[in-house]
């Protein structure tokens, strides 16, 4: 590199480092590309210098979320756990997880580390406090039946708001949310997104301005069939992405807090 070059690449380079995130995935894989791609896309960034570094733990082999809430099947926190030491060892200075279901977790998980862990839900909750909701709005959320069933959304003990989610029916649940996650999953998006869509039409149709899009192979199988993510819908992919790169970044005006304790 000429000294002109370098001279060049020095003035895009931030003057504060902005912390690594340390991202739990493969929950599933393309749920994680996805993630990664938002971080991207979301940074206020104009350099490569200037991006969100990350380290990824992109580890498939967990075992099933959903049958180990629902049929106390294998638990997948001796994995997740794993999972966060190889993020501790790599240099990680705060952690997320992009997945909803495995946030059943997120208290274990949380206790097991010294750094900061922020909760999909919290993201979540931030995005819809800033859509101006009523407190004791009703939300439509899409998600597995083991966050439903867990809890996550609406017992989440840091909700401040009386919000109210709404799921859909059982009888909708079998038919289009599980076999949407499933297809995702198999990589076949594009199918995914026509019964999601189907989903998302019937909650429409009972009032429901806006719908979480609880379960982070959502965003992508409405992606594929051309529906827009933007004002009727809580990405919680995005949500999470938004939270870490506002962990990440350096606050130009305050002194850096180390522990992000206000997470």
């Amino acid at each position: 590199m000429t000294a002109k070059e370098d001279s060049c690449m020095k003035e895009f380079r931030p003057a504060r480092t902005p912390r690594i995130v340390g991202v739990i995935g493969g929950m599933g894989p393309l749920a994680t590309v996805d993630f990664m791609q938002q971080l991207v896309e979301l940074s206020p960034s104009l350099s490569d210098q200037e991006h969100i570094p990350a380290i990824v733990a992109q580890i498939p082999q967990i075992p099933d979320r959903v049958g180990a809430i629902l049929r106390a099947t294998e638990s997948p926190l001796p994995q997740l756990t794993e999972s966060l030491r190889r993020l501790e060892r790599a240099g990680a200075d705060f952690i997320v997880m992009p997945c909803n279901t495995a946030h059943y977790w997120h208290k274990d998980l949380a206790a097991a580390t010294d750094l900061p862990f922020i909760h999909i839900v919290d993201s979540v909750l931030e995005v819809l406090a800033e859509r101006g909701l009523k407190p004791d709005a009703p939300v439509g959320l899409l998600a597995t039946p083991a966050t439903f069933a867990a809890g996550i959304y609406a017992n989440r003990p840091d909700n401040g708001s009386a919000l109210q989610f709404v799921a859909p029916t059982e009888s909708e649940i079998q038919e289009f949310v599980i076999p949407a996650i499933g297809l995702v999953k198999a990589g076949r998006v594009q199918d995914a997104g026509i019964l999601i869509q189907e989903c998302v039409h019937r909650l429409r149709a009972r009032g429901l301005e806006y719908i979480v899009l609880g379960c982070t192979e959502l965003p992508m199988a409405l992606k594929a069939v051309g529906v827009a993510i933007e004002d009727g819908y809580i990405d919680s992919t995005a949500a999470l992405a938004k939270a870490a790169i506002k962990a990440a970044l350096p606050t130009p005006d305050l002194p850096q807090d180390p522990t992000l304790s206000h997470l």
